[in-house]
């Protein structure tokens, strides 16, 4: 909803002040008949201009809502508490604004050089910036060209070290393996605390690292092998910015954490927009394009999104209500953008990159992952702009979004919409106020007291 700005009431007044003389041997005139009735006919124009200004004023407020369909009229309140909530965060967005930049005006953060073989040799592969892991290359450039990058290691407050790991996996039985992450975070440990002093000072307390992968810094694709790996333990005093988070504890987010979203390409999504408006038509009322078994187990006898999705196709896939593919279609966020409710059922691991799709293409998400925790809860108020279904009452998904579309499916949508909601979820290859890498930043903010003490940064050791 774009907010229309009301200026405060400007002061109207006038003195009027006439006075017409007309000296004659030393004498003033007396006023003509004629200027008398001038005068009152000013005053009384002026008065009757006050008034209807005033009038006009306090009666048609720019923000007046628009009247209510009979099939709201039951959550009338509802959208009208919303709607008040919204156009009060609009209100507050510059000061918020404000005391974001004042927040990062100080931050420093280092970025190690390391050799290209941690980093950049992959990114021969084009995948390795498109794909849903591709947030460590992301972040990597936007802090690389950011201006809260210092050179002067000794005044930095967090030292990024830079290491792709998701490009670099191979697949076995159809998983991903990413088996070969510990060896190469460690040996760019191993360089980087024998060449700097900064991480032995600490032992990695203020350094940061990116684990885009279903279960984070565990490195591995299936529940129960990550848990029974664990984080390695050369990672356990850093800070990790990480995909995957639930809101119990979990071996795999026991780490000083910063929850991300998953990379979707920002230029996917410009280019889709361009061509189909978020408030534009809506044909598909709910839409799932996706990896769904109908036999629940896979060739390794692991049981796939815990068979919510096996359920979601055989309950729904000849309801004339639900759109199910589940064929890959490189064109898919043109059927996103046309849908009303899109499904985000959980994969191996609770998060899906369809969260963040949706959102910023204005479809609202349909979070069925039991206790999940969602990225940047600070700047993406979930709560207002997506549905939330229990994994054991997906049967009765139909049910569930009739009932939201026939009630406060608008405010949700209005809500959805605002565009804060699609910045914060998305990473540019600059850093831009309010997106995803800012979002990052803002978040290693409030970790200051990580950082190693300015009084033991004034003794400089040589490198």
């Amino acid at each position: 909803m774009v907010e229309t700005k009301v200026p405060s009431k400007e002061k109207r007044g006038f003195y009027v002040k006439m006075r017409l003389l007309h000296a004659k041997n030393g004498r003033v005139q007396e006023k003509s008949c004629f200027f008398k009735y001038y005068k009152w006919f000013l005053w009384l124009s002026l008065s009757l201009y006050l008034f209807s200004s005033y009038f006009i004023t306090n009666n048609n407020p720019p923000n007046k809502p628009t009247p209510l369909t009979k099939t709201h009229v039951s959550n009338a309140k509802t959208i009208l508490a919303s709607r008040a909530l919204f156009e009060s965060t609009n209100a507050s967005h510059l000061q918020e604004s404000t005391d974001d930049q004042g927040l990062l005006k100080d931050l420093k953060i280092f970025v190690y050089e390391l050799p290209p073989k941690y980093n950049t040799d992959w990114l021969s592969n084009e995948r390795c910036t498109k794909h849903l892991f591709a947030s460590e290359v992301a972040i990597h450039r936007a802090l690389s060209n950011s201006d809260v990058r210092t050179f002067d290691p000794y005044e930095a407050h967090f030292f990024f070290v830079p290491v792709y790991v998701s490009c670099n996996f191979s697949t076995i039985n159809g998983f991903p393996a990413i088996g070969h992450a510990r060896t190469l975070i460690s040996s760019a440990i191993q360089l980087i605390s024998s060449e700097y002093p900064f991480w032995n000072r600490t032992q990695g307390f203020d350094h940061v690292f990116v684990a885009s992968h279903d279960y984070g810094a565990c490195f591995h694709a299936m529940e129960d092998v990550a848990v029974a790996d664990g984080i390695p333990g050369f990672l356990k005093n850093s800070i990790i910015l990480q995909t995957f988070g639930v809101k119990y504890r979990h071996p795999c987010q026991e780490v000083e954490n910063v929850l991300i979203p998953p990379y979707i390409p920002p230029e996917s999504v410009r280019t889709t927009l361009e061509n189909f408006p978020v408030n534009g038509r809506r044909n598909i009322f709910v839409f799932f394009r996706g990896k769904m078994e109908v036999h629940p187990k896979n060739i390794s006898g692991r049981f796939y999104s815990k068979r919510v999705r096996t359920v979601i196709w055989r309950k729904f896939n000849n309801d004339r209500r639900f759109y199910l593919r589940r064929h890959r279609f490189a064109g898919y966020q043109s059927e996103i953008v046309r849908s009303v409710f899109c499904l985000c059922p959980l994969g191996w691991a609770p998060w899906s990159p369809r969260l963040v799709e949706s959102v910023v293409l204005g479809c609202v998400p349909v979070i069925i992952a039991d206790g999940i925790r969602l990225p940047f809860a600070s700047a993406v108020n979930w709560a207002e702009i997506s549905l939330t279904v229990a994994e054991r009452d997906v049967g009765n998904l139909g049910t569930i979004l009739e009932h939201v579309a026939a009630t406060n499916l608008s405010t949700i949508q209005k809500n959805l919409w605002d565009q804060r909601n699609r910045r914060a979820l998305l990473f540019n290859n600059l850093v831009q106020e309010g997106d995803a890498t800012w979002q990052v930043l803002l978040a290693l903010a409030g970790k200051m007291d990580r950082s190693h003490d300015s009084s033991s940064r004034g003794s400089r050791v040589s490198i």
